[in-house]
């Protein structure tokens, strides 16, 4: 890949790379840093990607770091995050809608969340998402029926608690 190619494909998806990011790790930061590091990733490895598969290798290196981060923040951080794991008291109009589906995004498996993600955030095919995460065309389909069906079984059961 050459220097204008990778300016340029850097350019056209850093916005869906931090918000991808952003939407799985829920914190601007270290959502910045996903994508600080998968640029100079690709900087790097620039001489074995090709232009064209540029999008999709960044988004599996982002998927990947992403996955390594959350594993290594929850190892280090238990005590803080004891909280999350406990069911969630609702007040009547507390939250607004996107809050509600953001913390029902959020509980899902890091697969699942990629998929949803990819799919219907970034509005990826299930051939781009397959690629991405190496997965079949099949299994993205499965991973994100189950992702739709556990977010629609929390909504319901955050809306009995209202």
């Amino acid at each position: 890949m050459k220097r204008s190619e990778y300016n340029r494909i850097v350019r056209g998806q850093a916005g869906n790379l931090f918000g991808y990011a952003l939407k799985f790790l829920r914190n601007d930061e270290d959502a910045k840093d996903i994508v600080q590091d998968v640029f100079e990733k690709l900087w790097m490895h620039r001489k074995n990607v090709e232009f064209v598969k540029a999008k999709s290798w960044m988004f599996t290196t982002a998927h990947n770091a992403m996955i390594n981060f959350s594993s290594r923040k929850g190892r280090i951080v238990l005590s803080d995050e004891i909280g999350i794991y406990e069911k969630p008291k609702l007040k009547v109009n507390t939250f607004e809608s996107n809050q509600v589906v953001d913390r029902a995004v959020g509980i899902l498996p890091p697969v699942q969340k990629s998929v949803i993600l990819l799919r219907d955030l970034e509005g990826y095919s299930y051939k781009e998402i397959a690629e991405i995460l190496n997965l079949s065309d099949s299994q993205v389909k499965v991973y994100l029926f189950r992702a739709r069906k556990k977010i629609k079984k929390q909504l319901k059961g955050m809306v009995e608690l209202v």
